[in-house]
């Protein structure tokens, strides 16, 4: 049986913060885009940005997830699923109040994304909030 090769392909943009470890900020798998976590970190610095306030957090990752998407050819639309990781289950209701407003930007039509919200410890103590998301592009 003959297998066939899906193309694969790595993604990167300056409009996100460049990987701190050995992994791509996305991967494209055929119309499967996959984001790696994002912080809340400035582009072009690397510098966490925000300290203690999960609302600016939240908005700087999401558009550090989106610029991701951007570049591999997605759009917010195009996400079938968004991963939150969260330190303090008192942020949810912060965090969700800007997660929302993001997707009411993004997603004019259609079905919204699906989520998950778990509550982790995060790999810097500035962080508050990290994202994931998986998209599908047509």
């Amino acid at each position: 049986m003959s297998r066939t090769t899906i193309p694969t392909s790595e993604i990167r943009t300056d409009q996100a913060p460049a990987p701190a470890w050995v992994f791509s900020q996305g991967v494209r798998k055929g119309p499967i885009l996959q984001v790696s976590g994002q912080g809340p970190q400035d582009p072009a610095t690397g510098v966490y940005l925000h300290e203690g306030d999960v609302k600016a957090q939240t908005r700087r990752t999401l558009e550090n997830v989106r610029a991701i998407l951007e570049a591999g050819g997605a759009q917010v639309s195009d996400v079938v699923m968004f991963r939150v990781y969260l330190t303090q289950r008192a942020d949810f209701a912060a965090m969700n109040e800007v997660y929302a407003q993001f997707i009411e930007e993004h997603v004019k039509d259609g079905p919204k994304p699906c989520r998950t919200t778990v509550f982790v410890e995060l790999p810097h103590e500035v962080m508050l909030v990290e994202i994931d998301a998986q998209a599908v592009v047509a």
